[in-house]
């Protein structure tokens, strides 16, 4: 099949990207190196839009969270990651998680299905000279591709170290220990207020759980690694125990709002888990994230009330991310400047998280659209959760000192003086409901 557009990546980005392009009636070649003989150091398989960190789009609240709001947008605009979301989700309170592997494989029979999209099992290793391209290979582009670019850009792309929290087995864990429950007990849209498991610990059990995350053997780094950055939302919790002793206690190990039905207070802190599959077999170490050896791992997380007898489908690990210095290389449509028949989607632009990814993929291939059309699209509101976004990654940032982010209010344009901080949430969710109606008709003008 001959294409209108290449994408290459198919992690989330690239699949957004891809879907979003089919359905406007335009072939797109999707180029895959997993599947093909290469893989990453972080993926376990050769699906499309394989989850690596976490089964987590975090909060699903719509009126009083940015990413909420984001998800809202992305339904609007017909999400190809957004609808397999919904259909695979499990519970986790009021965030919407998912079952990893009937999430992927939804996304890649959506899209090895569509009689406009071409899978190619191939690693591209430069970037192509001409026509119209979507490069979405995410953090760990490979070094070849990530050379062409480095050449192409003239800079050296920007990194940090993302961490993998661990995943366990619910039949290893001890629930005469254990218990389930949400914080505030909290019910979710699929859910019923006990979503998590929770493993208490009291002062001393604390004490020593940090001392074993600050005595245990930690993954060597390479001398061309050391410098490297990690991302604020993606902290190793043993990085998080190095900044005091209390650090987790009002972090990831937090007890407030869940009472324990044995004693009917809060534990002095608690190990969350939540739900990874849709069986309920698997449960992942919330905020766990860990650059500790696999053998320091076991150990320690064995001393965890509830978990002495674990078993892990899968340990916690460290990998080097990288992404390019956006604000300075591309425009506000995504386009290199030096190159601007290439577009640039998902992570590697510095964005962080799964559906902020998801929703760089989603824009680019609005703007390539209306380019095939013959016509141009201005970018989203900056009042959207897209919009500011986008422009966080285009130019509201300083290039000079560029770090991954996630979609959050503080990218928004202020409201006005006179709306109460209380309203504050709501007030930004509404306007950009509003603003994003508008955009949206215009889109569809252009497309049409």
């Amino acid at each position: 099949m001959s294409h209108d557009i290449h994408i290459i990546g198919g992690g989330l980005a690239g699949s957004e990207a891809a879907w979003q392009l089919a359905e406007a009636g335009f072939r797109v070649r999707l180029s895959e190196m997993r599947g093909g003989g290469d893989t990453t150091p972080a993926h376990q398989g050769d699906a499309l839009a394989e989850m690596v960190c976490s089964n987590s789009f975090r909060s699903d609240d719509g009126d009083s969270n940015a990413v909420g709001l984001l998800h809202r947008e992305m339904r609007a605009l017909g999400s190809i990651i957004m609808r397999e979301a919904d259909a695979t989700k499990v519970p986790a309170g009021s965030a919407l998680a998912v079952d990893r592997e009937l999430f992927s494989g939804g996304v890649t029979r959506a899209l090895a299905s569509h009689p406009n999209i071409m899978i190619v099992r191939e690693r591209i290793d430069t970037l192509p000279s001409e026509g119209l391209t979507i490069v979405a290979t995410g953090p760990l582009t490979a070094a070849s591709l990530a050379a062409s670019i480095g050449a192409a850009t003239g800079k050296d792309a920007l990194a940090f170290f993302d961490a993998i929290a661990p995943i366990v087995y619910r039949d290893s864990i001890d629930m005469d220990i254990a218990w389930m429950a949400s914080r505030w007990d909290k019910v979710g849209p699929i859910g019923d207020g006990k979503d998590y498991i929770n493993c208490p610990m009291d002062k001393e059990q604390y004490h020593a759980f940090v001392q074993g995350l600050l005595d245990g053997e930690k993954t060597d780094f390479k001398d061309w690694e050391k410098d490297t950055p990690y991302f604020e939302g993606c902290m190793p919790i043993e990085v998080m125990a190095e900044r005091g002793i209390e650090t987790l206690r009002f972090g990831p190990m937090k007890a407030v709002g869940l009472d324990n039905p044995r004693t009917g207070r809060w534990p002095y802190a608690v190990v969350q888990l939540r739900q990874d599959n849709a069986l309920g077999t698997l449960w992942n170490m919330v905020g766990f994230q860990t650059k500790l050896k696999h053998g320091a791992q076991v150990e320690l997380f064995r001393t965890i009330p509830g978990l002495e007898k674990a078993e892990f489908a899968r340990l916690g690990g460290l990998h080097r991310n990288s992404f390019i210095r956006s604000p300075e290389l591309l425009d506000e449509q995504l386009r290199l400047k030096s190159a601007r028949h290439i577009r640039f989607a998902g992570q590697i632009t510095g964005c962080e998280g799964y559906v902020e990814s998801a929703a760089i993929g989603l824009v680019a291939a609005r703007f390539a659209i209306a380019e095939l059309a013959g016509r141009s699209l201005p970018p989203p509101p900056a009042e959207t959760a897209i919009g500011a976004l986008l422009g966080h990654i285009t130019g509201g940032a300083d290039a000079a000192s560029y770090q991954p982010m996630n979609v959050n209010f503080g990218l928004f344009p202020p409201l006005a003086e006179d709306v109460r901080k209380k309203d504050r949430k709501l007030g930004y969710t509404q306007r950009a409901a509003a603003k994003l109606a508008e955009w949206m008709k215009v889109a569809e003008g252009v497309a049409a």
